[in-house]
């Protein structure tokens, strides 16, 4: 079953999906942190009940400015911000009954693994961490990748969006995702994903602030490698990946130094981890499997 529950973080509601498995608790508890634009109703909840599924006490929330959570700009990518959303949720889960409160971990899909990567990494009460098509971004990357003269032109673009917005302008948006033209997430993949009923939600829009992608590009989760261990760390990829590359997932594992393990599925799409079998049940499986020795 699943209890809609709100909880704090630097003074703003944030709402999320608790699941508690039936039977003797207190039970080791999971928070959940999904896709960029993603809302609890789609990939972090299918994972979530999943995961109960297997034992554990889930959190899937929205974190601030998206979904049913409070925070402006509306639908703005605000990386501190999840740090300290996921860090507040971490907090609630240890203070429930439910909860064996020395066995928490995070896991995190798309986005989130960076997030749940870094986190994870300089918060002591974090026991494990588990990175599920993860995209584990990193400003030297995103500049390789974009070429020096582009990396600089797009942080002068973005800037001057903040600009306008800091003297007075609205707020920019763009769609989220997109077939063609504009868009945060552009291309066919991606909308086969949230531009259909695939991820239907009520909560989420199909639009980003336009700031949001500097956010992207200046948002450092590979660093949470360096500074995982001891703790251990798994990583979940399809050797297929042209959103988020399994190079990044390879690197990550490479640069963690504690109890790890990376897994590779045959899946072809970033979005088959999302909904698709049989990869969403290897992935929980390879996923619990890790917790059962760390958790």
């Amino acid at each position: 079953m699943i209890d809609p529950v709100t909880f704090k973080a630097d003074g703003l509601t944030l709402a999320g999906d608790l699941r508690v498995p039936t039977g003797e608790g207190p039970r080791p508890a999971l928070v959940l942190t999904g896709p960029f634009t993603g809302v609890k109703e789609q990939v972090t909840g299918l994972y979530a009940a999943r995961l109960a599924e297997a034992g554990y006490v889930t959190l899937a929330f929205d974190h601030r400015n998206f979904g049913s959570s409070q925070g402006t700009p509306r639908r703005h990518e605000d990386p501190q911000g999840k740090l300290a959303d996921l860090r507040a949720a971490v907090s609630y889960l240890r203070a429930l009954p439910s909860v064996d409160g020395e066995r928490v971990g995070v896991v995190g899909i798309c986005l989130g693994g960076g997030y749940a990567l870094r986190f994870a990494a300089f918060d002591p009460r974090v026991k494990v961490f588990a990175g599920i098509a993860g995209a584990y971004d990193n400003p030297y990357a995103m500049r390789a990748g974009m070429s020096d003269d582009g990396y600089e032109e797009a942080l002068a673009a973005l800037t001057g969006v903040l600009e306008r917005q800091d003297l007075g302008g609205e707020v920019e948006y763009l769609p989220a995702v997109a077939v063609s033209g504009e868009a945060a997430m552009p291309g066919e993949e991606p909308f086969a994903y949230y531009g259909t009923a695939r991820s239907a939600a009520p909560s989420w829009v199909n639009e980003v602030t336009r700031a949001s992608v500097r956010e992207l590009i200046t948002m450092d989760g590979m660093i949470g490698a360096d500074f995982l261990a001891p703790k251990p760390g798994l990583i979940v990829h399809g050797v297929v990946d042209r959103l988020c590359a399994p190079e990044g997932a390879e690197e990550a594992y490479k640069r963690m130094e504690g109890p790890k393990r990376i897994v590779w599925l045959d899946a072809r799409h970033h979005i088959d981890l999302y909904d698709t079998e049989p990869y969403v049940t290897q992935a929980v499986e390879a996923t619990t499997a890790f917790l059962a020795e760390h958790l």
